[in-house]
């Protein structure tokens, strides 16, 4: 009896013995092919960055040549032309540029001095009802941005405000380095983002708007009662594909009828038919891996373009 007690207890032994050898082989074999599929995604991530990063090379290329065949930059040069489809080992990259400085740039809303630019300032307001947004964004972004503790206005927004969010945190009180900023503003919410996106950028203060790339709104809300450019959008596209259009003169003449001379002298400073600030957005897939780069490319006068900043799926 003893000896079949004996026998009993190896083979139950044995039995888990084996039990276990099967757990640990099956749980060696996941971990093993886990740890090679995340091989396998980690290196098409990094080959589809090497392949973004040569789109934004090639970006940067284009610009250049541009520099020393144009004096304007209008939507009918080469840079302009979206990247079609092209086939890369495993997958696609396509991409495009886009001229930042035919948008409105948040960051002229304040002066140097670190106070509130007029010029901007009504200009921006006129663009948010052109949107049929509320005025009081303007405030806020100009207290998000000015150095000081004191709101702009009723509307304007510091500290206080912000630490009474839920998290609470503080007004960044500096230039906005990405658009995606306004999506601090209380209540400013995603579906406003998406309204105003296409107008507006963030470039150090100062830049010139390119006015044969500005969208109609942005031309239109250069002055009260100024809708010159923006009712037939379809239209202004039209007049593009031949060149710049329009060009400083051209807004200039229509600005006559509705702004003083020294308004319009102040504006005028503000306008161009050339641009130093783009992005190049470049959309790589490979197999289930996609990656999608934004490139801040700045072009100095001889030519040379130099990439500000990167970022991954969010502008």
């Amino acid at each position: 009896a003893g000896m079949k007690r004996s026998r009993g207890v190896a083979l139950f032994v044995a039995l888990v013995v084996v039990a276990l050898a099967t757990v640990l082989a099956s749980r060696i074999g996941a971990d093993g092919a886990r740890d090679q599929r995340r091989a396998a995604t980690l290196a098409l991530q990094q080959q589809a960055f090497q392949i973004a990063l040569g789109a934004e090379a090639w970006a940067a290329e284009i610009l250049r040549d541009d520099a020393e065949r144009n004096r304007r930059d209008s939507l009918d040069e080469v840079w302009a032309t979206p990247l079609p489809p092209l086939p890369v080992e495993g997958g696609t990259v396509t991409g495009r540029l886009e001229d930042l400085q035919g948008r409105f740039n948040l960051n002229n809303l304040v002066k140097p001095d670190g106070t509130r630019n007029p010029v901007a300032y009504a200009q921006f307001v006129r663009l948010l009802a052109t949107l049929q947004m509320e005025p009081k964004w303007a405030s806020l972004v100009v207290d998000w941005i000015d150095p000081d503790t004191v709101a702009d206005g009723v509307d304007g927004a510091e500290d206080g405000v912000y630490t009474g969010q839920d998290p609470p945190y503080r007004a960044a009180n500096r230039a906005i380095t990405s658009i995606s900023e306004l999506l601090a503003l209380p209540g400013f919410g995603v579906e406003r983002y998406r309204r105003l996106q296409p107008f507006v950028t963030a470039l150090p203060a100062g830049t010139t708007l390119n006015v044969c790339t500005a969208p109609g709104a942005v031309l239109d809300s250069l002055a009260d009662n100024f809708t010159v450019f923006g009712q037939d959008p379809k239209q202004l596209a039209a007049n593009r594909e031949r060149g710049c259009f329009p060009y400083v003169s051209d807004v200039e003449a229509g600005l006559q009828s509705v702004l003083s001379a020294d308004e319009l002298q102040a504006l005028r400073a503000t306008l161009g038919e050339q641009s130093n600030w783009f992005r190049a957005t470049t959309r790589v897939g490979i197999g289930t891996t996609q990656l999608t780069l934004y490139s801040l490319l700045q072009r100095n006068p001889g030519g040379y373009t130099r990439t500000v900043l990167r970022s991954f799926g969010t502008e």
